[in-house]
């Protein structure tokens, strides 16, 4: 069955002229539609018509196609500027055919139970498309299944990491096709040009698409809530607004000239012709409002033929096109027979409504008889009476007392009478308005029939002239086939078409050919891969299976052996050989050598983590080496909660929303931010971060600023050379990217911090600068983490942080100690008891925003929220790091044991959500009003103690010049002499 998407929509779609004019297109990431530097893959996106509808109401309905390489889904939205697609088409499993014989540029596609009828605006077209569907389909089943993922997250990364963790996303092994394997299925590709024939593009997204009647029933919740997106403020304005808006919708569709000949012809899907009574003129239609419609009477009753069926007719016949070639005559003629069926039941309409006012006449003329009657008999009321000399007779007398006792009755009966006459004279007035309407709406309608037989005589005769030319032909090549041919003579015209047809065929079927075998060979292959994966995760599972069988078996003898104890140290006893194995066990990481069956030896802590940093350090004790290990396997089992895995999903949909438009600043991202930016997803974030912040820097420099200050680094010496390159190595030393001097991280990181020198001297370099360039660097490119450094030193912190004097540094420890004693009163009167000054550890948490000081999956969620809301989140974390403590804290109380845990108690730390939860809800209310305001009252403070420091330092060095002779040393020897 095929897909029903839209059940509201018009059905007449499928042969709208302008339906056919809509182009696919390819466009590029968002980086490149920004005009952003950074190259992108292109992605495959265009319009495509899609069939959809039941009953009268199916027709193809133009739609914007967009492929996301994530998931393999080819998304279909009503326009690009909709931010929730209709549906989507599942590429990873689905098959592709076409019919040479079928529409011009239909093609299907077949996925589990679906069937989607899709059609191109030419065959280049289709088959380009058919070309990058496969490739896609292969690209992602080489990939699928063979990467260590979470649950949740995708197989494949719309937008790959940029930075030094994308050379560890590819770490794991992939089954690589074979050279054959890609051979076979370059012989059987079709020849295609790279750009679709030049109908890809993302001007197709500009361009027409479609009739403004494309509108979903089916999705109307889907249609409401991108109609209100695209209305939203602060979200395009009026570049939101539909392609296809008009501002006058009483409007009447009128013939304009043809389209050209080099646009290619909508045709109707044949399902359409059931439920259609006009034809198709190849004309293209306008609008127009320069004179009103005036309606049918068939669309002003509501009954029989004249009811909503014969308005939607009337309407398709008005605006279907008509071909005038002669291709379809019949339906002319089932036109015109129903324009035929509606005069004559007009005409029986009138014949009845004649004889209504015939007996209505007939019914005036008896009322008139009665009046004139009735009148007559009070003729003799109205005699004057008798005097009183004559005597009347006795029969007179009792005549004239019977008259005058029915004066009143006869007087009621005549003002009946007469009301009756009036609403007779009303009814004859408004039965002669609506003949004489009917009248009219006759004369309309002989006047369109006779349009009608004209435009169907033109049709006939023309065609009966081409009849009579093609039996003219026909007999002049009978009579030329009779005459011998000449031996030079060239092939007839019509032979040499005919010819010219069966090689078109004939090449539209090696196309099909190929195709189908080049779908047959991809499809066992993929298959094949299925049968593989789903034996590769058998023996998976039972490997495990297996492991957590000796594993289980290890602890219970162990549990047993621990029952009796140990006699003596030095006995060498089963137990003590059975822990000791069990550490060893415990102790072994995956290293880089183990590389025999990845597959079928599952490790839950490996020897680097996904940021690079080393989970277990070689060099420690064997104790620290077990800690460091039950933190990294908490620190695993924490992140396949169902919490971290609902944040991934909601980033997910979120970014699914954000396929047609770059992210905008909302309440819904700020929540997102606040969770925690997903491993796969935050390269894309921190470049559209960092961006935001230094958006006004970028733009009032050259596009190649960075390479400008490289260039200058590399030709001039710079005196803060040396000490970055005396830090290079000490920058994170437990990273593998920055481990040695031939790490990829390394000259990287000289590269950004010798554009950072020369660009502010003030500064230079500041120990602390590396740390911040290195983090982010594993997630950007270079010239990207260049300008994430200065969002960070020259956007978000205050002046004079990094400089000599660490001013800012040192306002922003003070200010600290008082959030300490308003948010944190106990913990901070409990340093106070026992004089701890805990800003020497904390100074260096706000100078390189806690790196090196907690855990790495604390550390970036850290970074994810300060690059999006700025410095106040130093604050409200290092609040929530000895909230999370304070009870282990309060229970110290040495001042050297309180010293000593303060060192490292943030690595003890490994509950992300239970920390965020701190630093975002129990800190509230913090505003940042306030540390601004606390950092003026401060600053200046600091400011008159470097002076005074700076007047003793002056005066120390002024005596110490002046006392310079009397300091002379003397040795031994000149003592002797």
């Amino acid at each position: 069955m095929h897909e029903e998407e839209d059940g509201g929509g018009g059905g007449g779609e499928a042969s709208s002229p302008t339906a056919s004019r809509i182009l696919p297109s390819k466009s590029v990431d968002v980086g490149e539609v920004e005009g952003a530097r950074d190259a992108q893959a292109p992605r495959l996106c265009g319009y495509l018509n899609k069939l959809a509808g039941k009953g009268p109401l199916r027709g193809y309905r133009p739609r914007w196609f967009v492929y996301d390489p994530r998931k393999c889904y080819l998304y279909y939205f009503k326009s690009p500027q909709d931010a929730l697609p209709l549906g989507h088409i599942e590429v990873g499993d689905a098959c592709f055919s076409y019919n040479v014989e079928g529409d011009e540029g239909q093609f299907e596609i077949h996925t589990a139970g679906k069937e989607f009828l899709l059609k191109a605006p030419s065959r280049q077209a289709m088959h380009y498309w058919l070309q990058q569907l496969q490739q896609k389909r292969w690209e992602y089943s080489n990939t699928r299944g063979s990467g260590q993922r979470d649950s949740w997250s995708s197989p494949t990364l719309l937008y790959p990491h940029t930075g030094l963790v994308s050379k560890d996303s590819d770490a794991f092994l992939f089954e690589k096709p074979s050279e054959s394997m890609e051979r076979v299925r370059s012989d059987f590709a079709m020849e295609t040009e790279t750009d679709g024939g030049g109908m890809v593009g993302m001007q197709s997204a500009r361009g027409s698409s479609g009739l403004s009647t494309n509108f979903s029933l089916k999705n109307w919740g889907t249609e409401l809530r991108n109609s209100m997106s695209s209305l939203r403020p602060g979200r395009g304005g009026e570049s939101r607004r539909s392609m296809f808006y008009t501002s006058n919708s009483n409007e009447e569709w009128e013939l304009v000239d043809p389209p050209s000949k080099d646009i290619p012809e909508q045709k109707p899907h044949p399902d359409t012709h059931r439920h259609s009574t006009g034809s198709a003129f190849p004309f293209d239609f306008g609008r127009t409002s320069s004179r009103s419609k005036r309606p049918f009477l068939r669309d002003m009753m509501g009954s029989g033929k004249f009811g909503r069926n014969a308005a939607t007719e009337s309407r398709s016949a008005e605006t279907s096109p008509v071909e005038c070639n002669g291709a379809k005559p019949m339906e002319m003629q089932l036109r015109l027979q129903s324009q035929q069926e509606e005069v004559s039941r007009l005409y029986q309409e009138q014949a009845k409504l004649h004889e209504e006012l015939a007996g209505q006449k007939e019914l005036v003329r008896l009322l008139q008889q009665t009046l004139r009657t009735s009148q007559c008999d009070r003729h003799p009321v109205s005699h004057p009476p008798p005097t009183p000399d004559s005597s009347p007779a006795p029969g007179q007398s009792q005549a004239l007392v019977v008259t005058q006792e029915e004066i009143p009755q006869r007087e009621v009966m005549l003002q009946e009478r007469d009301g009756q006459i009036q609403a007779l004279c009303g009814h004859m007035e408004r039965l002669a308005l609506e003949k004489d309407s009917l009248q009219q709406e006759l004369k309309g309608l002989k006047i369109k029939v006779g349009e009608i037989n004209d435009q169907l005589g033109m049709l006939m005769e023309t065609i009966q002239a081409k009849d009579e030319v093609i039996i003219k032909l026909s007999q002049e090549s009978s009579e030329q086939s009779g005459q011998p041919n000449e031996g030079s003579s060239p092939p007839h015209n019509r032979e040499q078409q005919e010819l010219d047809i069966l090689k078109d065929s004939l090449q539209g079927y090696k196309s099909q050919n190929k195709f189908l075998n080049k779908e047959i060979l991809e499809l066992t292959v993929l298959r094949r891969n299925a049968e593989s994966r789903e034996k590769a995760l058998e023996a998976k599972y039972t490997a495990l299976e297996a492991r957590l069988c000796q594993v289980e078996s290890k602890y219970l003898v162990l549990l047993q052996e621990v029952k009796t104890p140990v006699c003596s140290s030095s006995e060498q006893s089963p137990a003590r050989e059975v822990i000791s194995r069990l550490l060893e066990d415990a102790l072994q990481v995956e290293s880089a050598d183990q590389q025999e069956h990845p597959i079928f030896k599952p490790h839950t802590v490996s020897e680097y983590d996904v940021y690079g940093f080393k989970t277990v350090p070689e060099e420690e004790e064997e104790e620290e080496k077990l800690v460091a290990k039950v933190r990294a396997l908490e620190l695993k089992s924490l992140s396949m909660t169902d919490q971290e895995v609902s944040v991934g999903v909601k980033w997910e949909n979120y970014l699914a929303g954000t396929l047609n438009r770059d992210l905008v600043r909302s309440p819904e991202l700020k929540a997102l931010m606040r969770c925690g930016v997903p491993h796969v997803h935050r390269s894309k974030v921190w470049h559209w971060c960092v961006n935001f912040h230094v958006r006004k820097f970028r733009d009032s420099m050259r596009p190649d600023y960075y390479e400008t200050l490289l260039t200058v680094a590399r030709d001039k010496p710079n005196p803060a050379s040396k000490q970055i390159e005396l830090d290079l190595l000490r920058t994170l030393p437990n990273n593998k990217h920055y481990a040695s001097p031939s790490a990829e991280g390394i000259q990287k990181l000289r590269n950004v911090l010798m554009a950072f020198s020369w660009r502010n001297p003030d500064i230079g370099y500041c120990q602390g600068l590396n740390r911040l360039a290195a983090i982010a660097l594993l997630y950007l490119d270079q010239e990207e983490a260049f300008w994430c450094l200065i969002a960070i030193v020259e956007v978000f912190m205050p002046r004079d942080y990094y400089t000599k004097t660490l001013l800012g540094s040192q306002v922003d420890q003070r200010v600290f100690k008082d959030l300490m004693s308003e948010k944190l009163p106990r913990l901070h009167a409990h340093f106070e008891q026992h004089k701890v000054d805990f800003s020497l550890i904390t100074f260096n948490w706000f100078l390189v925003v806690f790196v090196d000081s907690v855990v790495s999956e604390i550390l970036f969620k850290i970074w994810d929220a300060f690059l999006f809301e700025g410095p106040k989140i130093m604050f409200r974390f290092a609040l929530a790091l000895f909230k999370y403590k304070e009870e282990e804290f309060l229970k110290l109380q040495d001042s050297t044991t309180i010293f000593k845990y303060l060192r490292y108690f943030t690595r003890t730390i490994l509950d992300s959500r239970k920390l965020m939860n701190i630093a975002f809800v129990e800190m509230n209310p913090f505003p940042m009003r306030q540390i601004h305001n606390r950092r003026s009252f401060h600053l200046e403070k600091v400011r008159l103690e470097l002076t005074e420091l700076e007047a003793i330092r002056q005066t120390f060095l002024r005596d110490r010049e002046t006392s310079q002779d009397g300091r002379t040393f003397v040795s031994d020897d000149e003592e002797d002499n």
